[in-house]
This record gives structure tokens, C-alpha cells and sequence, in this order.
């Protein structure tokens, strides 16, 4: 599932290509893709006819386009969550065959000028320049909506890409991320070492802190040297803020490489693929030498997915609950 470093990358390039654009026409290829907008697929399509898109603003691993509140429209926006599949890719547009700052998606196949069609194409955004913001979604866990936004209750902006102090009402409830500069990491500090569960439940926990996802779990904690099994409440303050540093670190790390590819299933607006996995030190590296200690890395069951470990750096607690 992508997480924060994947959603930033897309919202970075929305915001490079497709800000200032205006929606022409909306295409809803399915509607379980717009499962969660209330109006149902017309009046999800109906809100974004003649919008313009304003800002594009993530929040962990939650992204939106601000739209324009030109002619009595309401103060909302398109928001985007991309699931375990989700892709929103712009295409060039239909006069030129491609804009020449994002090229179409490579596995297109070859055809006449104009946007090129994925086999799972959910919904379609028609944009005045000729392009077109694309959401496909093969596992269909994904989705879009139009809601409502929200005052901050801190007064500061509701997410990265925008100055406005304002979130989607789905978002309200989820936590500033570790890369938001709002965040006000000692009141974190404390607010993880009051819960009673283990460090990285804390650490995937969306309400106490948002964006960190299992990869980046165990990969800033094994920078940390921290087991995903110690209790927060025996944490110390230094320790948590190993934790919470490991994990911004390695986050940032993946940014700068693009994000976290495993397949074709997470690619940028161009459809790219991004390339840290080359870099990962325990996730997905059963049996191979950590990269600090040589001993072999360890994979546990851990909430129906998997932990990966080193053994001595990060040895597990004689009482972990989790």
C-alpha cells in the first residue's frame, strides 16, 4: 500500500502539472470507485464540472486538489485515497499525443494521438488544456469523493501543498505526519508513551500519527534499533524519539528516490515507478545479513501482515505484549 513518501510524490507531480486546470468533463467508470461520495457518481461528477483545480495538499497518506469557489460552489474538494492499487496518472494531451513534461504511461501500447487508455481506468477527469487526471485502481481498494472541508482545530494548514487551514471532513480525524512542520513532535513524544501497545502499532496508528506505513515501520525502527514488540509505556523519551527520528529519516530517503516500488502497481503521475526498495534494510529481507551486523534478518506475523527484524540490533523484549 503506498504510504507517506509514495502519496508525496504523486501530489508533487499534480502539482507541477495539472494546478490551474480547469475539469471539463468527468467520465465515472465505475462507481464503486466513488464509493464514499454521498450524491452518488452524478453528483460526484456534477461537483467537478467547471472546477478548477487550486492546490494539491496531502496529509499522510491522504491527498486532495483544492477547488476554485468561483460561482456559488461550495467550499470542497477532490479527495484521494489510493488504496493498495490506486494510480492517478496525467496524460498528455489529445492534440500532441503527450505533454512534453509527462510523457504517457510506457506499458501503453502504441496508437493514435490522444490519451491512452489503462484496462483499469475507474474514473476519467477531462482537462481544458486537453489532458486528462486519470485514477486507475486494479484492486479497486481505493477510492474518490467530494466532501466538505473543515477548519483545523490548530489553526494551522490542514496539510502539505496548501497555506489554507482547512482539511476534508474524512481527514479531520487523522494526525499530522512526521515531515508536516505544524507537527508538534514533543506533545507526540508524550502522547505515544502514554498508550499502552506496542511501538510500531503506535507507529501505524493514524490518529496519534499519520503516514508511516509497515515498510517504513520497520525500517525506521530497525534505524532506531528499537523491536517492534516494546511496550510504549517503557519507553523512554529519548527512545521514542529514536523511533519517530527513524523513521523521518528513512521516510525522507524515500522520497528522494521516488518512493517505494515493488510492482507496477504504485508508478508517479507519469508512471514511473520509484526506486528505494533497492535500498531497504530489513523489510522484505528474511535471511539476508542485516546491512549493520551481518546477523540474518527475521520475519514474525504481525497484524495478518509481517515484521522483519535484525535479532541482535533490535532484540526482542523479554515481556512484549505485542
Amino acid at each position: 500500500m503506498p504510504e507517506l513518501p509514495e502519496v508525496e510524490t504523486v501530489r508533487d507531480g499534480l502539482a507541477r502539472h495539472v494546478l490551474g486546470r480547469t475539469v471539463l468533463d468527468v467520465d465515472v467508470r465505475r462507481d464503486y470507485s466513488v464509493r464514499r461520495h454521498e450524491g452518488g457518481p452524478a453528483d460526484f461528477a456534477a461537483r467537478l464540472r467547471g472546477r478548477r483545480l487550486d492546490a494539491a495538499v496531502r496529509r499522510g497518506k491522504f491527498l486532495w486538489l483544492l477547488l476554485d469557489e468561483g460561482s456559488g460552489r461550495g467550499d470542497d474538494a477532490l479527495l484521494a485515497h489510493l488504496g493498495m492499487s490506486g494510480q492517478l496518472l496525467v496524460r498528455g494531451p489529445a492534440a500532441t499525443g503527450g505533454d512534453a513534461a509527462t510523457p504517457l504511461d510506457p506499458v501503453a501500447a502504441p496508437g493514435p494521438p490522444g490519451p491512452v487508455e489503462h484496462p483499469h481506468l475507474r474514473v476519467r477527469l477531462a482537462l481544458d488544456d486537453g489532458s486528462t487526471l486519470d485514477f486507475v485502481d486494479q484492486r479497486t481498494f481505493g477510492h474518490l469523493s467530494v466532501p466538505d472541508l473543515v477548519a483545523t482545530p490548530d489553526g494551522a494548514p490542514g496539510g502539505l501543498g496548501s497555506a489554507r487551514a482547512v482539511v476534508p471532513v474524512p481527514v479531520a480525524h487523522i494526525a499530522r505526519d512526521l515531515l508536516d512542520p505544524a507537527l508538534d513532535r514533543p506533545a507526540l513524544v508524550e502522547a505515544v508513551r502514554r498508550r499502552r501497545t506496542g511501538v510500531k502499532r503506535a507507529l501505524l496508528d493514524q490518529t496519534l500519527v499519520s503516514g508511516i506505513g509497515n515498510i517504513y515501520a520497520d525500517e525506521g525502527l530497525w534505524r532506531a534499533r528499537l523491536h517492534y514488540a516494546r511496550a510504549t509505556d517503557t519507553l523512554r523519551r529519548p527512545e521514542v524519539l529514536r523511533a519517530l527520528d527513524g523513521a523521518t529519516e528513512v521516510m525522507t530517503a524515500a522520497l528522494a528516490a521516488g518512493g517505494t516500488s515493488f510492482d507496477a502497481l504504485y508508478v508517479n503521475v507519469n508512471g514511473a515507478s520509484g526506486y528505494f526498495d533497492r535500498s531497504l534494510a530489513v523489510y522484505g529481507q528474511e535471511g539476508r545479513p542485516c546491512p549493520r551486523c551481518g546477523t540474518p534478518v527475521r520475519r514474525d506475523a504481525f497484524m495478518n501482515r509481517s515484521s522483519y527484524t535484525c535479532p541482535r540490533c533490535q532484540p526482542r523484549p523479554r515481556h512484549g505484549r505485542w
